[in-house]
């Protein structure tokens, strides 16, 4: 396997662990009200016979800073959504009127605030891991590809500079990720 091809899909990993780190923090609170908090929120549909994720049995909107309104599209799962939400680890209570639910979303108390930002830094952690593990899965393949001759010294001593450069921009992403995420659930 070529080194161009190594790097390649060693580069590919990586920018699929920060698009994973993005995706999860979406569904964390913070004092904003964000259709990202719900979205992916399953729910148990026993009408339909299947679980399902929110945002495919209905809307999700933010009218207001601190409220999310839910409307589904078929009235008669308004009480599997209303389970889901109480069954979830939000931490809000959905107020229901039949036709649509709302959900205030209260301000964040310090110490949920505190949990919070452990959360964020250890998915940040997590994901820096993988980013690590993808640079040792790679240089592994440019030790077989020098072993077998199929590479040169050179080339190898290259491909791992560049597999290291590649891995500095995504922990750096990450970093900026995480930080970024922290000041939003800092924010009162």
């Amino acid at each position: 396997m070529p080194t161009e091809e190594i790097e390649f899909e060693c580069e590919e990993l990586m920018e699929k662990a920060v698009g994973f780190l993005r995706q999860e923090f979406r569904t964390i609170r913070t004092g904003r009200a964000s259709p990202g908090l719900v979205d992916s929120l399953r729910v148990e549909v026993a009408s339909y016979g299947s679980t399902m994720d929110l945002r495919e049995v209905a809307s999700i909107s933010a009218p207001e800073a601190n409220l999310l309104v839910i409307k589904p599209y078929d009235p008669s799962v308004i009480k599997d959504i209303e389970r889901a939400i109480q069954s979830s680890e939000l931490g809000i209570t959905p107020m229901s009127d039949g036709k649509m639910i709302r959900l205030p979303v209260p301000p964040l108390s310090g110490e949920r605030r505190q949990k919070l930002l452990q959360q964020v830094r250890k998915l940040g952690e997590n994901q820096k891991i993988a980013v690590r593990n993808v640079r040792r899965d790679a240089n592994r393949k440019v030790e077989s590809e020098l072993k077998e001759k199929s590479i040169s010294e050179d080339e190898a001593e290259k491909a791992k500079e560049n597999i290291q450069e590649l891995t500095k921009k995504y922990e750096g992403q990450i970093d900026s990720i995480v930080t970024a995420k922290a000041k939003e659930v800092e924010e009162v």
